[in-house]
Parts: C-alpha cells; structure tokens; sequence
C-alpha cells in the first residue's frame, strides 16, 4: 500500500528527500519517470532481466521524478498534477530545491490543486546543508540567497511566491520557537481560509522543522507538505511500513566503485580536488560534445582498467572552469553549421540554436552529459561495479537512462547529509548499490567518501 507520495523535480532532490523517509525504516522506491506505473522496464510489462518485480504502488513511500526543473512552467506544472492526480496517497510532499531553483511556484501551485489540500505548509530550509530561513529570507551558509550564486533573484519567501495563484502568509520565527501547538494553531488558522494559503516557515534548525511537521501533523485540515530534504526527516507516514528496505549484499561478480561527476559546481571541482589523480578519467570536453558516444567507449577503457587494478574510478568532463569554456566553444562551433537546429533538435527537442549562448550552453551540457553516460554504460557492460557514485542532477538521470534503471530503492543508509545510499532495481545495473549527491553542497572529501563507503 502506499502511504505517501514525494515529487520531486530532479534525481539527487528525489532520493536526499526520500531518504528522510528511508532512515526512519520506511520502504521508499524512487521512480525515474511521471509516466511510468511500474517497475517492469522491458516493453509490453516484462521485467528486465534482474529486474525487482515489486510494482510502485505497492511502495510505502513512493517519489517520483518529474525531471522538470529545467522545463517551462507549464510543462513542469503540467507533470506535476499528472503525479498526484494518478498516484493518490494520504499524504503530499511536493519537494522543491533547497536552494529554490527551478519552477517554484509553478510546480507547487499544481501540487496544492491536485491534492485538493486546504492549504500548503512550505519549509524549504536544510540545515544541515546550510540552508535556513530566517525572518523571513532564505540563506545558503547564512548569505542571503539572491547573493549566493545560484541564480535565484529573490531571497524573501513571501516576494519568491508573490506570483502564485493563492495567498501567502508566513510562520515566524517565534511562532516556530513556541513550539508545535504554537504552529498548529497557527496554521489551523490559515486552514480555516475560503481558500487554500501557503505558509512559509521559518527554520534555523533541526528543531524548528520538527516543530514545523508536528505542528502539521496535528490538523485536522488536509496539508500539502513543500520542502527539501530537511523537512522530509521530520514528515510522519500514515500507516504501517509495507516495502521493507532492498538487500544489497555483494555480487561476488561485481566489484569495485565507479564515480561519475558531472556537476561543473565550484565545490564538486574542490571535491574532485581530494580524490587521488590516478583514479580519475578526465574525458576532453570539447570531443565529448562532437561525439559523445565515441568519446564515451574510448573512457570506458581506462575506467575498466582502474577498477580492475584499484577498485575505483571516477569519469569527469570537468576538473577546473576552462573545461567548460572549452565545452561551451565547442557548441558554439556546432551552432555555427548547417546541422545546428539538427542537433539540437535530437538532444533537446527546441530547435534553433545559432546565435543563442543559453541554447548553445545547454546543448554542451546535454552532450557531456551524453558521454558520461555512454562512459558509464560501457564499463557496466565490461566490468560490472559493485557501486556507483552519480553527482550531478542531470549527469545522475543520464546516467540510469542509460543504464535503463526506472527505479532505485533506498536503503535508509546515508553517506552524509544530502548524499544518500540505495540500490539499482532494474536494468543491466540491477542490485548495484548508488550514491547520488547534488553539485552544490557537501565537504571537499564527500565525493572520496562515496568511494570509500560503497566500497566497503
């Protein structure tokens, strides 16, 4: 039975905020696709060879990955409802990026509609990461977030949501220091609305998101949870825990962990910094956005090898900024031929690219990633590993397309705040243990680590 579905909006957002869930012994399958309604990845619903044949609605807690960050509002809006309308569960948890990338207001607008909820109780804060909301604004390591680089103009919660559909109040600090019937209370009020409310809530710690949650928790009024992967380790489920955690005790025929990085953030590049040199496949990015699949096989090779010999391997596009200068030229020079709008229109499906930067920029990501990924599929095929490291939203879901892995299950086992741990549950890669971790955050030996816990 399914007591609770998640939607997320990228892969690394999907499994940190069902991890919240996981490590309080709840069964939660991460599922790749809005459209898909099960884990059967072959066509005409035959498993894929090792394939689990557990179906997602038989996931306690189910999260799902709408992909749909980088999408118009209305795409994204429109992925969003289709989640929640053909997945009920008795509770709603729309996660957002704790950093408010993305279709914000668009996707949360959608979920508050679709769940029929009386209001929105909206706590994007993650404390242990460095994101918290206090008097009102978001911060990242206390810098306020229109300052903080991630491209988000507005830090005030109640201006980032001034374009939503319905009214936004806020939960003040105070009212979450005073506790859960201070919140409840509070929000009992806003629940007696003639229309649903969003209230945003301040948080500076572990503490206040319990204080948050609980409050929640106690409403009579139905809520539609909105937060990151913090507040998800405060939500209680409904009901008793249905889908146990998966085993993923060793393959003997698998051994060895491969990494593949392909967040251009400035603290992935000092994560890459701390992992020894030898272990590391450099692809050049310039021939993995001309070709990504040659320049892929020919990683595959050295990647193979290092597993074979030390048990690890790590594939990159990216070890410092001039290699995504030297990607972005390169797409550039595609956008310059006849084929442009071609090649665009195979990778993105949006047409025309020349004289376009931001178009031209996607497209090398889009092929980096690509080879990455073509990288990661050869050396599965050639010398299966006992586990996988994927940094990187995008490269992440690139990755498992190409591994044709629909679902992983998490195992409730965390290699630090935001980077958990589960299991492939189909595809080639079926039963492989993977860690997925955003570019943005964690400490400059994260990725090292990653290596080192699954290869234990």
């Amino acid at each position: 039975m399914r007591n609770a579905l998640v939607v997320a909006d990228d892969l690394t957002g999907a499994t940190d905020t069902g991890h919240g869930f996981a490590a309080r012994g709840r069964g939660v399958r991460v599922r790749r696709s809005v459209d898909a309604d099960t884990a059967d990845a072959g066509s005409g619903g035959d498993p894929a060879p090792g394939a689990d044949p557990v179906s997602e609605t038989d996931a306690d807690v189910l999260v799902v990955d709408t992909d749909s960050r980088d999408a118009d509002p209305g795409t994204a809006a429109a992925a969003v409802a289709r989640a929640v309308e053909t997945r009920p569960a008795p509770l709603v948890y729309k996660k957002v990026d704790s950093t408010l990338r993305g279709n914000v207001v668009a996707e949360v607008d959608a979920a508050l509609a679709a769940a029929g909820a009386a209001l929105a109780v909206v706590a994007p804060a993650f404390p242990a990461t460095g994101r918290t909301t206090e008097g009102g604004r978001h911060l990242v390591d206390g810098t306020p977030l229109s300052e903080a680089g991630y491209g988000v103009a507005e830090s005030d919660l109640r201006g980032l949501f001034a374009g939503s559909e319905y009214p936004v109040a806020r939960l003040d600090g105070d009212t979450v220091d005073a506790g859960p019937s201070a919140v409840a209370a509070r929000l009992a009020d806003l629940a007696a609305a003639d229309r649903p409310t969003l209230a945003v809530c301040d948080a500076r710690s572990d503490g206040d998101l319990d204080a948050i949650a609980t409050g929640a928790a106690s409403l009579e009024a139905s809520a539609l949870h909105v937060g990151s992967g913090g507040l998800a380790a405060h939500v209680s489920v409904p009901g008793d825990p249905s889908d146990p955690p998966p085993d993923v005790s060793t393959d003997p025929r698998r051994s060895g962990v491969l990494g593949v990085v392909g967040s251009v953030n400035e603290r992935t590049l000092a994560q890459l910094e701390a992992v020894d040199d030898g272990a590391v496949v450099a692809v050049d990015p310039a021939a993995a956005v001309r070709d990504p699949a040659s320049a892929g096989r020919a990683a595959a090779e050295s990647l193979g090898a290092l597993l074979d010999w030390h048990g690890r391997a790590v594939v990159t596009a990216a070890t410092e900024p001039d290699d995504v200068a030297a990607a972005e030229r390169a797409a550039g020079e595609i956008a310059g031929e006849g084929t442009a709008a071609d090649s665009l229109a195979a990778d993105r499906a949006t047409g025309e690219i020349a004289g376009e930067g931001t178009a031209a920029d996607s497209l090398a990501a889009d092929r980096v990633a690509a080879a990455l990924a073509a990288a990661a599929r050869a050396t599965v095929e050639a010398s299966p590993p006992a586990g996988l490291v994927l940094t990187g939203g995008d490269t992440a879901g690139t990755v498992l397309d190409a591994l044709d892995a629909g679902e992983i299950a998490l195992t409730g086992e965390a290699v630090a705040a935001g980077v958990p741990v589960g299991a492939v549950a189909d595809g080639p890669a079926a039963g492989t243990r993977v860690a997925t971790k955003a570019g943005g955050f964690g400490t400059e030996r994260v990725i090292l680590n990653c290596l080192d816990a699954l290869g234990r």
